[in-house]
């Protein structure tokens, strides 16, 4: 039944009402695994059947349960699912519940409680802004998750005072927060203060530069990221983020080496100056054993190169030949949606370096023959005509 309701199949008020009563006596029930089922199946259910009020003090009762950890948690999120009228009802009587979790000792049960005091911030804002002492002790916490979930929840309560979020960005960034999500998040209401402040936006640019230096891949590319997407950014302000991306083109993981030139691949269309510095580290990942990776780089190097032959007369000729010659050899292995980016990128640069238009009318006509989608065929005839248009010579290949 479960599956049904997760593969939407249209339950009746009737029968779904029906279930959900019968589904409840599966309550005396000892069994973890069926007991986990049960609180899914009542929180889809709550959704369409009739009278589910009745079902709360079976989930009162373990939320209040002294040993079992996974009644616990499993308990409040049910709860929190049930419909409005309940939901308003519980959070005016039983709110002490809730508070009682969010200082639990086991993060899981800390966890449920805040995450369910988030959804209750739509429909009872003014009843959440009085929790927010809780939070901040729970945001003190020991759980790595916790930290994560009651940051976000500190954030909603006081996401309408800008000058509070610039408060709690700064107090939280002085080491006080364990959890390498909650930094995340918080350069993230960081980013978003500093991108919507008007001529006085760098206040924060210290804070998110600071964590470029953190112990932690994962808060090291999201300041990395932050900096790079910052709006009027100069070419000294990306220097510190894009040498930490370098530096993760050459990281043993594929996760980050692939987070990296993702990001300096977004960045080389507005700012290619800033990213040219890393152009030997992408040309070695052309190589690279994960194709997503490869093709980034590649697509990349087209618009650096791109954009050196706008700078310059001469370009980087010997640069676009050898890429050429690495990209022959990749394009089988990759799918027809990086293929066509690839040929986008040809075609851009082809228009900017018109004495290699033999070479990539060549390269052109050679995969035009090779197996391929409508869509890719398509990408590849468009680029033949408008390098045929925008280059005379081209006429005589």
């Amino acid at each position: 039944m479960v599956y049904l309701l997760y593969q939407s199949e249209p339950f009746q008020r009737k029968e779904a009402t029906e279930a959900f009563f019968a589904i409840t006596k599966l309550f005396q029930s000892h069994d973890a695994s069926l007991r986990q089922m049960v609180y899914l199946a009542i929180k889809e259910l709550s959704q369409i059947a009739d009278d589910v009020i009745m079902v709360t003090s079976s989930l009162t009762r373990d939320m209040n349960h002294k040993s079992d950890v996974i009644y616990r948690a499993n308990a409040i999120r049910a709860l929190i699912k049930i419909t409005d009228v309940v939901r308003l009802c519980w959070v005016k009587g039983k709110e002490r519940f809730l508070k009682k979790g969010w200082v639990d000792k086991n993060p899981s049960v800390s966890s449920a409680a805040i995450v369910s005091a988030l959804h209750l911030v739509g429909s009872n804002r003014e009843v959440v802004k009085r929790w927010a002492n809780e939070v901040q002790e729970a945001i003190s916490s020991k759980g790595l998750i916790t930290q994560y979930h009651a940051l976000g929840l500190m954030y909603q309560i006081r996401q309408h005072d800008r000058m509070a979020v610039i408060k709690m960005v700064q107090n939280y960034s002085r080491g006080s927060l364990r959890s390498p999500y909650a930094y995340c998040m918080l350069i993230r209401y960081a980013s978003k203060v500093m991108n919507e402040e008007d001529g006085n936006g760098r206040s924060m640019y210290d804070l998110l530069e600071s964590w470029l230096r953190h112990k932690n891949d994962m808060v090291v590319y999201e300041a990395a990221k932050a900096i790079c997407n910052l709006r009027d950014a100069t070419s000294k302000d990306l220097f510190p983020a894009v040498s930490a991306l370098q530096l993760m083109l050459v990281n043993h993981k594929a996760t980050l080496r692939f987070a990296a030139i993702r990001t300096l691949n977004k960045l080389a269309m507005t700012h290619p100056s800033a990213v040219s510095p890393c152009n030997l580290d992408m040309e070695n990942l052309i190589t690279d054993s994960n194709r997503s990776i490869a093709t980034f780089a590649i697509t990349t190097l087209l618009k650096l190169y791109k954009y050196i032959a706008h700078i310059s007369k001469t370009g980087n000729e010997a640069s676009v030949d050898r890429l050429m010659k690495q990209i022959t050899g990749f394009m089988s292995e990759i799918s027809d949606e990086f293929k066509i980016i690839v040929i986008d990128a040809i075609r851009s640069l082809c228009l900017k370096f018109p004495t290699k238009q033999s070479l990539m009318l060549n390269f052109l006509s050679n995969v035009l023959r090779e197996e391929g989608g409508y869509e890719y065929k398509r990408a590849i005839v468009e680029a033949i005509f408008d390098i045929i248009n925008h280059v005379p010579e081209s006429k005589e290949f």
